[in-house]
């Protein structure tokens, strides 16, 4: 009984995923004539209506160096509000879009600031004449703007392909855009997911469920290869981690004790403590419909890593907000049409500044992953690692 079930939603989304698409006047996505298809994601601008002129130049430049067929933004693309910053941009100790009048928020004053800020950068995608995709995060949640109003905002960049495709309660944007082949066939396709301020909700993965199975059904019961984006990201990140001494290299101190990077498993740059757990109810799903083999997010601005877990990669991307330490990057992925499933990724960090004139990409390099020998080296590597990590821990509330 629930197999029929299963098949009924799946045909219901189907049609109605077919309608809508009819419905939109959007750019399709397709593999180039080279035979590949390249995603930019950008994550955490998180400025205001002053925004940082390093910043504005990170997502300039990305665009320009990635060429890129899509844009993927990974959320934050405001900051609600802050206590300030110094020296990024010509308005020091003041940050955030929010505006508040006897301590209660402006929504007309905020909204002006909000679509000023957002403008910033939504205007050099528009501008880059790539599409775009917005996958929504908790500071543009934080300014009592709702998605409707979000909505209306995006509807002014024609590059623009963030549509409503869930019927959640909370009313999140979530969407999925499928890349045709050179044959016109659906190739592979991304779901973007709105985590709102928490995660996303068993509704949005009830969506994502049933869209899947549409899919499916429309590819000849074969799931659709799938990265998926959002902001925050599922706890079976995690999972990439293992415990360790303190005096390993990597180790990040918590209340559990000393984890770090599996060796064997992930690579990159990471600075917080992330713990093993049993499947998520969204982990689980895309194991269940068999077809995301990647998820990525933002979120914590500071982590560049990726790792596979259970055959599914989950990685982090850098942010690009300047009035928190780096690093700032971004992150590129070559998908090809003849191996959908083997797709290439790699991040870029930022280097210089736009007022010494020597800002840059550089491609990030992982570090030797070789235990030191030296007895000195041992017995300080605890003591920075534990520093470091309290470091994290201090800065880690106010993302």
């Amino acid at each position: 009984m629930k197999r029929i079930i299963s098949i009924a939603l799946a045909l219901v989304m189907l049609m109605s995923v077919t309608v809508f698409a009819g419905a939109e006047d959007k750019k399709s996505l397709k593999f180039s004539e080279n035979g590949t298809f390249r995603i930019l994601q950008l994550s955490d601008t998180q400025d205001d209506q002053n925004p940082a002129d390093d910043m504005l130049n990170l997502v300039r430049l990305a665009i320009k160096e990635s060429d890129p067929d899509l844009i993927v933004f990974t959320g934050d693309l405001v900051e609600d509000s802050m206590i300030g910053d110094i020296g990024i941009d010509d308005e020091s100790f003041r940050e955030g879009v929010v505006v508040k009048k006897n301590g209660e928020v402006d929504h007309e004053a905020t909204l002006a600031n909000l679509t000023v800020a957002a403008d910033a950068v939504l205007s050099i995608f528009q501008e880059s004449g790539v599409p775009f995709v917005i996958a929504q995060g908790n500071n543009d949640h934080k300014c009592s703007v709702t998605n409707e109003e979000w909505l209306e905002i995006y509807s002014k960049y024609s590059n623009c392909l963030l549509t409503d495709m869930s019927d959640d309660e909370g009313g999140a944007l979530d969407c999925n855009l499928e890349i045709e082949d050179s044959s016109g066939k659906t190739a592979f396709n991304l779901w973007i997911m709105d985590t709102m301020r928490g995660g996303v909700s068993q509704d949005q993965i009830e969506w994502y469920k049933a869209a899947s199975s549409a899919l499916t059904l429309k590819n000849g019961g074969t799931p659709v290869p799938s990265l998926l984006f959002q902001h925050i990201y599922v706890d079976d990140i995690g999972n990439l981690f293992e415990e360790c001494s303190p005096f390993d290299n990597g180790a990040m101190a918590s209340p559990e004790g000393f984890y770090r990077l599996k060796r064997d498993v992930a690579h990159g740059h990471n600075v917080f403590s992330y713990f093993p757990c049993e499947p998520s109810a969204q982990f689980s799903a895309w194991k269940e419909q068999g077809d995301v083999i990647g998820a990525f997010f933002g979120h914590e601005h500071y982590e560049g890593f990726s790792g596979v877990v259970d055959g599914i990669e989950l990685g982090f991307t850098y942010g690009a907000e300047m009035s928190k330490p780096g690093p700032y990057g971004y992150r590129i992925f070559t998908l090809h049409e003849n191996d959908v499933k083997n797709y290439d990724t790699d991040l870029y960090i930022y280097k210089g500044s736009v007022r010494f004139n020597n800002a840059h990409f550089e491609k990030q390099v992982d570090e030797e992953k070789t235990e030191s020998s030296n007895f000195i080296a041992k017995i300080f590597a605890p003591i920075k690692n534990f520093f470091m990590s309290l470091v994290y821990l201090v800065i880690y509330p106010f993302k």
